[in-house]
């Protein structure tokens, strides 16, 4: 199968580099960074660089673009897609993309689906790419209502080829809800804790706690606006509650209610650990 995927970035690397470690698929690069495309050959990540014009040829397509990028090049180059073939996106957010991209692809023969490989790196680019990225991790695919259940099964199948742990389908809505609150709600808090002036005090004062929670603080704010700005509602929510839940704690303390503390940390305590068994059984 010929596969062009398009954005050779962490992601797109990634992608390429554990298709070509575990697949016989030929795969086609398109970066508007030649030094990338120069890495991606020498590296043996991609088998050939193209142009867009070679879309045609390709059974399916992979774009790993920043949000509005994805839309602003299928509605560009729809007519570039082979008619039969396969699109699909990388993007941390999706109804948004699958709106934008579905209409616009069917009309032509061309099937979309969105998919988010749930994983990452503090780092971006190319270079931090690894063909052992996805190994175990959860591929979410998002498909509308009238996505052929043959391009869903070609999904999955792929991502557990290259490494996948599972493939979980949900609705494009329902995975922009709750990726607010297991990616991007944790990607905001980090960020901003980091910010207290106690940060330039930190050394030998801190352990595991203070890395698990500033880990996220370093990303790219470029990707990270576009993904709060296109899930802003479900983003919002979690903020909101949030700040209720740390409020409580704030009160308590202010007043000195050691009980009230005490089991605002107790309810804590158990929710994790309920989290944590269910998580377990999951695996």
């Amino acid at each position: 199968m010929n596969i062009a995927v398009i954005g050779l970035g962490l992601i797109g690397g990634s992608l390429c580099k554990s298709l070509k470690k575990h697949t016989f698929h030929h795969i086609m690069g398109i970066d508007s960074d030649k030094e990338t495309i120069r890495k991606a050959l020498e590296q043996n990540a991609i088998d050939e660089e193209i142009t867009i014009d070679k879309l045609k040829e390709a059974n399916l397509s992979i774009i790993c673009l920043y949000p509005e990028a994805i839309c602003e090049f299928v509605r560009e180059n729809a007519d570039k897609f082979k008619k039969g073939s396969i699109v699909t996106d990388t993007c941390g957010v999706k109804k948004s993309i699958v709106d934008a991209c579905t209409p616009v692809l069917e009309e032509r023969g061309v099937m979309f689906v969105g998919t988010h490989p749930m994983a990452g790196r503090e780092f971006s680019g190319f270079d931090y790419s690894t063909d052992s990225l996805f190994d175990n991790a959860s591929f979410i695919i998002t498909p509308s209502e009238n996505t052929p259940q043959i391009a869903v099964d070609l999904l999955s199948t792929l991502a557990g080829s290259i490494g996948f742990g599972k493939a979980v389908i949900a609705a494009p809505e329902k995975h922009d809800q709750i990726i607010a609150y297991t990616s991007q709600l944790a990607h905001v808090v980090s960020n901003a804790y980091v910010k207290s002036p106690s940060v330039n005090d930190f050394n030998g004062f801190s352990a595991g706690s203070f890395m698990d929670l500033t880990r996220v603080a370093k990303l790219n704010e470029n990707m990270w606006t576009s993904l709060f700005m296109c899930n802003k509602e479900s983003l919002l929510n979690e903020l909101n509650q949030i700040i209720e839940n740390i409020t409580e704690y704030r009160d308590a303390i202010i007043s000195g209610d050691r009980e009230r503390l005490c089991g605002l940390l107790r309810d804590g305590r158990i929710l994790k650990e309920k989290c944590t068994e269910k998580y377990s059984e999951n695996r």
